[in-house]
């Protein structure tokens, strides 16, 4: 009789500066807001989540000058940190193609992996804002920051791999389109050869951006039947590139609030969030819509279609403006459930209710293909993510589908990659 295959194990990562923590300028106990506290908060959230075996920290970030949020450390110093507080948990950091050069991020990131042991990745993104902040230029058009992005990458990786079997650096003299670089890069392979690759965004441009390179893919799905399809359309896509597509993992975020009771979870859903239709609020909703001004419209107003242009016209954030805008047209959702969403989750899926009510959802959505993982975002302040791993990591570890103990030293071994990537890069 042959042996039983292993089960397929759910992956997790734990968004680091998640949305839904409270109202502006309002500080909570524990807040990374908190002057004085950041890295002690963030040390506190990576042994939480190590103690828990999640496989990620996922750090999401921005290069605006938005000062809501409060402290938010820049992704690589803050991993640089938490790296020598922590022993198997990976470090994933979220950097712009767009406004970074290639030589000196393929160094960094390979430094950070060979100071964690091996336990990095990148998710790597092409901004949709932050130009002002890096001179006069515009922001280069939608196609076109996919396109320098994927070259970007791919010297990236061409750096990572400038060592022949001999261990000699070899120059990889790349000339491009948008980059001239020399290498090597004056560093050898790390301890799981090189970091691992994400990518966050679910557009066109962003699923063959992804299904060129991608290991791991961050995306934001409402629903179960959304999610199946852009799991299906992902896989396709990477397999069409040559590549196995089991070597890509769909992590949609989920938004959790956990209660005893589902009662008890929307009670404190309701209560962190019911008076925040503000000003500020209603211009949150109009940066997810690509700029439409809502300032005609009541709260329990539908959005016309007249008002919001095709998804591939939008320069800026396409993915996530397409899902605001399906809700809005498909579902009819009002200018308040719409803002409740951005409020609570920024346009990720949401599960609100008992530990076990939760884990039903990330189980049916793992088993009925919508997802390989999630990427938990705490929604409900301080506390949210102990909530998570004190009530609903124990059920999935009784059920068999997320594990007890981690089962390599890197984070390539631990997400189920193989230890020699196998990827066919868009010319």
């Amino acid at each position: 009789m042959s042996a039983e295959p292993a089960r397929r194990q759910i992956r997790l990562g734990l968004l680091t500066n998640p949305p839904g923590n409270g109202a502006r300028g309002q500080i909570r106990p524990g807040d990374v807001r908190h002057p004085g506290r950041v890295l002690d908060h963030y040390a506190h959230l990576a042994r939480t989540a190590e103690a828990a075996k999640f496989d990620v920290l996922f750090a999401a970030d921005g290069l605006t000058s938005d000062t809501e949020l409060g402290t938010k450390p820049e992704p690589l110093t803050l991993f640089s940190a938490v790296a020598a507080l922590t022993d198997h948990i990976g470090l994933v950091p979220t950097v712009s193609t767009t406004f970074t050069a290639p030589f000196n991020l393929a160094r960094q990131l390979q430094s950070l992996d060979h100071l964690s042991g091996g336990r990095v990745g990148w998710n790597a993104v092409t901004s949709a804002a932050g130009e002002r902040n890096f001179g006069d230029a515009p922001l280069p058009e939608h196609q076109a920051r996919y396109r320098q992005g994927l070259e970007h990458v791919s010297v990236v990786q061409a750096l990572w791999n400038s060592w022949g079997d001999d261990h000699s650096a070899v120059p990889i003299d790349h000339r491009g389109e948008f980059y001239t670089v020399e290498g090597p890069l004056p560093l050898p392979p790390s301890a799981q050869h090189q970091p691992v690759l994400f990518q966050a965004g679910s557009s066109d441009d962003g699923k063959a951006f992804a299904a060129a390179f991608a290991e791991g893919v961050y995306t934001a799905q409402q629903t179960l039947r959304g999610a199946q399809r852009f799991y299906r359309d992902l896989k396709a896509r990477t397999a069409a590139t040559g590549r196995d597509p089991a070597n890509i993992l769909v992590l949609p975020g989920i938004s959790t609030t956990i209660g005893g009771t589902e009662e008890e979870a929307r009670r404190i859903d309701d209560d962190l969030f019911d008076y925040h239709y503000s000003d500020a609020s209603r211009a949150a909703l109009e940066g997810q819509l690509a700029g439409v001004d809502l300032s005609g419209l009541a709260l329990d107003d539908t959005i016309p279609l007249s008002w919001l242009p095709p998804v591939a016209s939008v320069q800026g954030r396409q993915s996530r403006y397409g899902v605001f805008r399906e809700l809005a047209v498909d579902e009819g959702w009002t200018v308040r459930q719409l803002i409740t969403l951005q409020q609570r989750s920024a346009g990720h899926g949401r599960a609100v209710g008992s530990p076990e009510q939760v884990a039903n959802r990330l189980e049916q959505w793992f088993v009925e293909g919508g997802a390989d993982g999630f990427i938990v975002m705490p929604g409900q302040g301080p506390g949210g993510v102990e909530a998570f791993t004190e009530h609903v990591v124990p059920i999935l570890q009784k059920r068999g589908r997320f594990r007890t103990e981690y089962e390599s030293a890197t984070l390539r071994g631990n997400l189920g990659l193989p230890a020699i990537p196998d990827r066919v890069l868009a010319a």
